[in-house]
């Protein structure tokens, strides 16, 4: 006899809801599937650099990873594109509110109704990440460096953002 597979999570059945919602009904500005489908809790995504921001033009990868518990706890997020960003680590993790675990911020930054909350869908997060993109938030970046440059020397910026989407372009 052989094993039975266990039934698929709650999450599991969530993520696969979101992922037809997008399928079915694509959002302007990314592209979104599963980087192996055996794995509904790790998602390929393509972000298209939003009009009019320096980074228009430029497709950018990242992957979202979520927990096991999602839509509990946030996912996280990581370019695998490089990307020069002050909300963004050198490695290409994303840093924003919405994707800190929920509650108060124990460092008191942000609000609660700032960070992770179980309403949030790939859509949004995705769609938080554009927004991030247009409108950098320099008040506590995760790249101190880009940060630096997006305050003082937004000429240096502005050429290490172009090189990203470049790069990115010749990705394709």
């Amino acid at each position: 006899m052989e094993p039975q597979a266990a039934p698929p999570s709650q999450a599991s059945l969530l993520l696969q809801k979101q992922l037809k919602d997008l399928c079915r009904n694509p959002i302007e500005g990314f592209s979104a599937g599963l980087v192996d489908e055996s794995n509904m809790f790790e998602w390929s995504v393509t972000i298209m650099g939003p009009p009019g921001s320096l980074y228009d033009e430029g497709y950018f990868n990242a992957i979202i990873s979520f927990p096991k518990d999602y839509p509990v706890s946030p996912p996280a997020v990581k370019f695998t594109s490089e990307i020069w960003h002050p909300n963004v680590y050198p490695d290409g993790k994303v840093c924003m509110s919405i994707l800190h675990p929920p509650g108060d911020d124990p460092y008191g930054y942000e609000h609660a109704t700032e960070r992770w909350n179980p309403l949030h869908t790939v859509e949004s997060i995705v769609l938080s990440i554009i927004s991030m993109l247009s409108s950098p938030n320099d008040e506590s970046p995760a790249n101190v460096d880009a940060a630096k440059e997006w305050r003082g020397q937004r000429d240096q910026f502005k050429k290490r953002v172009k090189r990203c989407v470049r790069m990115s372009q010749e990705m394709l």
